[in-house]
């Protein structure tokens, strides 16, 4: 949230942030929960209805921010430039959603006048498309029976197996493989799946992924761990009104927001 906010700013949506986690022992990282992503876009408005009409999920306010809630995740809406880069070439390359029926779901997208990518294509069980929103982030639309909704966030990393270790020690978990074929971590309802890239890919702060979120039951006690483990702190753990947040990196670069309450649970 750093990229385009002030800390008056951060602090008015952490005060309508609804904290997930309601774990009542000390946390640890297989207590992390999956809480957001942050996209920018030059009109937020706009981009909250645009995605509410064309991907689903249910438009509302938390405070002053415009947001799309999938479920326990939410989408939260940012100004960010009219020429702002995409999410392609940065660290979080797109975001996915899963659909019981992806050909009627594209050819409602192309009614729309969603720009579509690439048509639809299947490795192995899944079918898949790709697809872009007005403010330069790439949509994946897959058909998994298994998720309907909010379905994942796609890293791009040079190194796949470090970054699938540093994620399931920061927040838990277990690297597995989705359809047997792309490897991730599954958290509740949704992966995080990697891809390997040549390149090392552009961080995420500023582009229209900006950042991604975890909430934990005591973040301070988490916060201790990560410093411990030399995880690199962009700041906090600070407090704001009914909550507390902080913001770390990954070593490949993608900007990570982290939640909590201002109370251990």
């Amino acid at each position: 949230m750093f990229s385009n906010l002030s800390r008056a700013s951060i602090a008015a949506l952490t005060l309508a942030i609804v904290v997930v986690a309601s774990c009542a022992t000390t946390a640890r990282a297989a207590d992390a929960a999956f809480h957001h992503v942050h996209l920018n876009a030059a009109d937020p408005e706009a981009a909250a209805k645009w995605y509410e009409a064309n991907v689903a999920g249910k438009a509302a306010k938390t405070g002053i921010f415009n947001t799309v809630e999938f479920g326990k995740t939410k989408l939260i809406f940012f100004k960010g430039k009219p020429d702002g880069p995409p999410s392609k070439g940065s660290a979080v390359d797109h975001i996915g959603f899963s659909y019981p029926d992806i050909a009627a779901k594209l050819k409602e997208m192309e009614a729309a006048k969603v720009e579509i990518v690439s048509g639809i294509e299947q490795e192995g069980p899944i079918k898949y498309a790709f697809v872009k929103d007005p403010w330069g982030t790439l949509i994946e639309v897959v058909q998994d029976p298994e998720i309907v909704g909010f379905h994942h966030v796609h890293l791009a990393t040079t190194d796949a197996k470090a970054t699938l270790e540093w994620y399931t020690g920061a927040f838990g978990g277990h690297v597995e493989k989705f359809a047997g074929l792309i490897p991730g971590i599954r958290y509740g309802d949704m992966w995080v799946l990697v891809k390997t890239v040549k390149q090392p890919p552009a961080p995420t702060k500023g582009r229209a992924v900006d950042h991604i979120s975890w909430g934990f039951a005591d973040l301070d006690a988490d916060a201790g761990r990560l410093k411990a483990a030399g995880v690199k702190f962009k700041s906090g753990p600070y407090a704001f009104g009914g909550g507390k947040i902080a913001f770390i990196e990954d070593p490949q670069g993608v900007l990570i927001e982290l939640v909590g309450p201002a109370e251990k649970k």
